[in-house]
């Protein structure tokens, strides 16, 4: 007997596919060759590509997200009123024989049709605006970090070891020594006396560590590199009010109770480095109606990465798993033969899981911390990094569960679950010295051991 096809039913009949490139798009409307037509990229071409699918009578389009090369057809083609689908690469890339992109978007099409592509989540185009203005901040923070590390090498590099006695030399004391090099101060005496009186050394260890080799070159590149991070703090404290501006546009009308006033008015005082200069734990309340600082380890970035990246957008996940496995925070387990044969985290680029997995390695370095000791635990089972993902993974299901369900952080349960493992772990052990059979002599040896590693 031959072998028989198994039939596949056509969901979407007027399915087009679209193989997205960097100087042209390969359209194909069926699964006949000579039918594959291609476009250019410039405005007129998403013209005649729109009047082409037009005339095909195609009304769902299926494209494959390459880079950012999509994005402006992507939206001239919902524009033009089609149902359009952005599919990630995973999704189409096993395509068997002769990779062409003529084969390509053929096959794109065909999947399409058979309804086996799940579309990418995309934000509404409120907080894609907003999300855009937070990507060119994180480029202005970089910057602005790049060319304070570069001034402290041409200190260092001068033996000026500004770096030793002050914890940030762009802070107030470090800026007003560096420019004062500039302006041709060389006695380290009268460098050290512009040292804030709140610098913890002793203004002796300051003037000793600010003798040094003053050589033009590196001169040169310190005053260069000044120039380039005085621009770059400038241009972070114009991109902060443009999105201060935008968060007040499209806040909603929420009224604060007088004692989350309070809680949120102590907030502001927790603002790090290059955190917003704004009133972001206000706003965040406006917009989730939940305070997300009372989760220790979340940071001003975080909740900011959190606000513009999704916003609103967050209760488009039906479940705080969906919200984790979006962010790329659960493990791809891998079955087969009833045996799980790959169960590793999924690469990504999600800036909200890069942010959540920052906080939660701080998390790691808390003592009293509420989530310490399950960050310890999958600590010494797995190592630090699963620890991170895991503990990133838990912030994310508390987040969720907190703005979704508009509920404030109850830290008392987070502690409960932690009492309950020290209980099975305790009961564990009881099982284990039962089992050995020890007698009263063991026993007390063992429970000596014990009190003198705790003490």
């Amino acid at each position: 007997m031959g072998k028989q096809e198994i039939p596949f039913k056509v969901i979407h009949p007027h399915a087009a596919g679209i193989d997205v490139g960097s100087r042209s798009h390969m359209v194909a409307v069926d699964q006949v060759k000579e039918n594959v037509r291609e476009f250019g990229v410039y405005t007129k071409d998403h013209e005649e590509l729109i009047d082409h699918l037009h005339i095909c009578g195609v009304t769902t389009i299926a494209m494959e997200s390459t880079g950012s090369y999509w994005q402006t057809l992507f939206n001239a083609l919902q524009q033009a009123g089609f149902e359009v689908l952005l599919v990630p690469g995973s999704q189409t890339k096993n395509v068997k024989g002769r990779k062409t992109d003529v084969l390509d978007c053929q096959w794109i099409q065909k999947l399409h049709s058979l309804g086996l592509l799940s579309g990418s989540l995309l934000l509404s185009d409120t907080f894609q605006q907003l999300r855009t203005y937070y990507y060119h901040r994180q480029h202005l923070v970089e910057q602005s970090a790049r060319y304070s590390s570069k001034m402290q090498k041409a200190l260092r590099l001068m033996n000026i070891r500004l770096d030793v006695v002050l914890n940030d030399i762009t802070g107030q004391s470090g800026m007003a020594i560096i420019e004062a090099i500039l302006s041709g101060t060389r006695d380290p005496e009268c460098l050290a006396s512009l040292v804030s009186s709140r610098v913890k050394r002793s203004r002796q260890e300051i003037a000793g560590a600010l003798h040094g080799w003053w050589r033009e070159e590196l001169l040169f590149e310190l005053e260069a590199c000044l120039d380039f991070y005085r621009l770059y703090e400038n241009k972070l404290k114009e991109c902060d009010q443009v999105i201060e501006q935008f968060l007040i546009k499209y806040a909603p009308e929420t009224e604060i109770p007088v004692q989350e006033e309070k809680q949120l008015k102590a907030n502001r005082k927790k603002r790090g480095k290059h955190a917003p200069g704004f009133d972001l734990p206000h706003l965040a309340y406006q917009y989730f109606q939940t305070d997300l600082f009372a989760v220790n380890g979340i940071s001003f970035n975080t909740v900011l990465c959190l606000l513009t990246n999704m916003g609103h957008d967050l209760h488009r996940f039906p479940t705080a798993k969906s919200f984790a496995c979006w962010l790329g925070l659960v493990p791809n387990n891998k079955v087969s033969g009833g045996r799980v044969i790959s169960n590793r985290t999924p690469s990504g680029k999600n800036y909200i899981a890069k942010a959540l997995r920052h906080a939660a390695n701080a998390i790691g370095n808390h003592k009293n911390h509420e989530l310490t000791p399950f960050f310890k635990r999958i600590a010494f089972r797995k190592g630090r990094i699963a620890a991170i993902i895991a503990t990133a993974r838990k912030l994310a299901v508390i987040i969720w569960n907190m703005i979704t369900k508009k509920e404030p952080y109850r830290k008392e349960q987070v502690q409960v679950s932690s009492q309950k493992q020290k209980a099975l772990k305790l009961k564990q052990i009881e099982k284990k010295l039962y089992a050995l059979e020890l007698n009263k002599e063991e026993l007390d040896k063992l429970f000596f051991r014990t009190s003198l590693a705790v003490s």
